[in-house]
């Protein structure tokens, strides 16, 4: 089916739940008011839904090809590709200076979602160069700025994220790639990495792997990597592409899903390619920053790179849910069990079925509120002229950041397998497309950090570390919405607020088991920190769900777009009859049930 943007949620979220209007009040954001955002979103859907969501299902069929290190994308991705650099969405969120158009966050994130809704596995090189982009404007050197950054803004070159080696998955202190220091100030860089997306592809000219690697000398542990800019093409000094680098592909993997997104196996320094003097010793490669920090600065890209998985999850929700009202409506099945039709009605007439759709619904908004409120912290904290109120949002933004990743992700993973289930035995045959957003989402909660990742930095870094002083601060902006809530006229407006209540307590309570007990009974505290995120990202939604029904309901008061600000509050209400309502069950988990995982001797397994 024909995906359609939902570019009226968004320009919703933007302006009553991010609050664009103040974005835009921000020195150099002062063009990017709720008509430019529309303006932007409009043409990204058109975009989105006439070039890039057509090679979704043929990218999944005929996924590209690797022969003797050259990998070739999917038929038709390398027009697409150009498209998309030419209409300038490789840069939407980019710095002026080198090229970009410099929108907000909030904004390059709403277009960011259509492109993954369209077509996860092509939007997966543009948003791995976005961060890379990010780590180089951090921590890269003027010259390794001026040379890499605006090619990689206007699409002509590519970027890629190099952390994975075979034996070091998401424990970096085990990296082994070797650096060695040259006399002009470049680096030899020799070692193997893996599950590189995008490492190899001919969509672009130039692609610029960012790789972590020890130097002889460093400390062991996280303490010695370092990070380096190792080209596949070396560049002239006139910006001009010169000898191909010594990094070869040496293969490309088979996956379950997200097949048309090459993920390489990648050899650096293997003699494949002669770079002239001391080839024997690696790839060329430079330096960026400092020495020994390089996982300081490659948190910079994953961090990037994890709001934006973020929104992965919510992008191949979006399309599932999409997919799914469409067959419920057309799919004639039995009879409704009110009797409502004297034969068979479409599905959508029954009520599981409505409870399904209604599942998926309540958790994409939710989510996508979610999202573009992180989108909007983000770009207060990095742009507000009040260092204070920055450094509020860096804190708000820096919370939310696993609670996009790890919620919106895992959520993916159940909101797809509900479109597979609301398309009945024709959802596992892979002709009809639901089965493809399923496999494809099931890489979201793994790579860039999985799930138990983003728990335990949600209670390590994001909870434990302040006494829970965020985490609060979270729940009391939360009190703030139910006040407003107690005090609406309306019914839903009253019962939303006792359940958003009910879950910010829950959340409390949490939160001081948590800061009590860290220290004292990690395994305890630890063994919940899934369900924490769960709870905590579940809490995060409904009070964006509860301010997206208060601000419906002054709409529809106002006569505006009364369909749509109908919808919105039968959503929001669902939220918290369904979803809201998961929290009790989540606290209680946490809370009492640490003891029993550990329970049992490892002997037994």
């Amino acid at each position: 089916m024909s995906y359609r943007a939902p570019v009226k949620d968004q320009l919703f979220c933007l302006k009553e739940l991010a609050g664009l209007d103040k974005i835009a009040q921000i020195p150099g954001f002062e063009d990017a008011g709720l008509d430019t955002a529309q303006a932007v979103l409009e043409e990204s859907a058109k975009f989105n839904e006439g070039v890039v969501a057509p090679l979704n299902w043929s990218g999944d069929q005929d996924h590209g090809s690797w022969d003797n290190g050259v990998v070739r994308a999917s038929p038709g991705f390398k027009e697409a590709y150009r498209g998309l650099a030419e209409g300038g969405w490789t840069g939407v969120q980019q710095p002026t200076e080198y090229g970009g158009q410099g929108l907000p966050k909030c904004i390059g994130a709403a277009c960011i979602e259509h492109m993954t809704s369209a077509n996860l596995s092509f939007s997966l090189c543009s948003i791995l160069t976005g961060g890379a982009i990010e780590a180089l404007l951090t921590a890269g050197s003027d010259e390794l700025k001026t040379t890499y950054i605006p090619k990689m803004i206007d699409g002509t070159w590519t970027g890629t994220m190099n952390l994975t080696e075979p034996q070091a998955g998401s424990d970096l202190a085990l990296v082994r790639s070797k650096a060695i220091k040259q006399g002009d100030g470049s680096y030899r860089i020799s070692g193997q990495k893996i599950f590189i997306t995008y490492g190899e592809h001919d969509m672009a000219e130039n692609i610029v792997h960012l790789v972590l690697a020890r130097t002889p000398d460093a400390p062991e542990g996280v303490k010695g990597i370092s990070l380096f800019v190792v080209p596949k093409f070396l560049v002239n000094a006139d910006g001009s592409l010169g000898k191909r680098n010594d990094v070869y592909c040496a293969s490309i993997e088979e996956k379950l899903g997200i097949k048309a997104s090459p993920t390489a196996v990648l050899v650096f320094g293997d003699n494949k390619f002669d770079v002239g003097a001391g080839a024997n010793v690696g790839a060329v490669g430079y330096l960026v920053g400092e020495e020994n920090r390089g996982l300081e600065y490659m948190f910079i890209m994953m961090n990037a790179a994890r709001y934006d998985v973020g929104v992965q999850g919510l992008g191949v929700s979006e399309r599932a849910y999409q997919q799914a009202v469409a067959y419920a409506k057309d799919r004639v099945q039995s009879r409704p069990v009110d009797g409502s039709q004297p034969g068979s009605a479409a599905i959508i007439h029954h009520p599981d079925v409505k409870r399904m759709l209604m599942t998926m619904r309540a958790l994409v908004e939710g989510e996508r509120a979610m999202a573009l409120v992180g989108a909007a912290a983000y770009d207060t904290a990095h742009h507000h002229p009040d260092a204070a109120t920055a450094k509020q949002a860096q804190a708000f933004y820096e919370f939310l950041v696993p609670l996009i990743k790890g919620f919106n992700t895992e959520n993916s993973v159940e909101v797809t397998s509900l479109g597979v289930q609301v398309h009945g035995g024709m959802g596992f045959i892979e002709e009809t497309g639901a089965a493809q957003y399923y496999r494809d989402s099931r890489i979201l909660p793994i790579y860039e950090g999985t799930t138990a990742i983003q728990a335990n930095d949600l209670i390590g870094r994001k909870t434990a570390r302040d006494g829970g002083a965020m985490a609060k601060a979270v729940a009391a902006m939360i009190a703030d919405t139910e006040g407003q809530l107690a005090g609406r006229s309306s019914d839903a407006g009253k019962k939303l607020a006792t359940q958003l209540k009910a879950a910010r307590e829950s959340f409390l309570q949490v939160v001081d088991f948590v800061v009590a007990n860290v220290k004292s009974k990690p395994n305890d505290v630890f063994a919940g920190s899934v369900p924490y995120l769960f709870l905590t990202a579940n809490l995060v939604c409904g009070w964006q769900m509860a301010r997206a029904l208060i601000a419906a309901e002054d709409n529809l008061t106002a006569g505006n777009d009364v369909p749509f600000m109908e919808a919105k509050i039968a959503t929001a209400r669902f939220y918290g009859d369904h979803i809201l309502a998961r929290i009790a069950s989540l606290r209680d988990t946490v809370l009492n049930g640490g003891e029993s995982v550990t329970a049992l001797s490892l002997d037994a397994f």
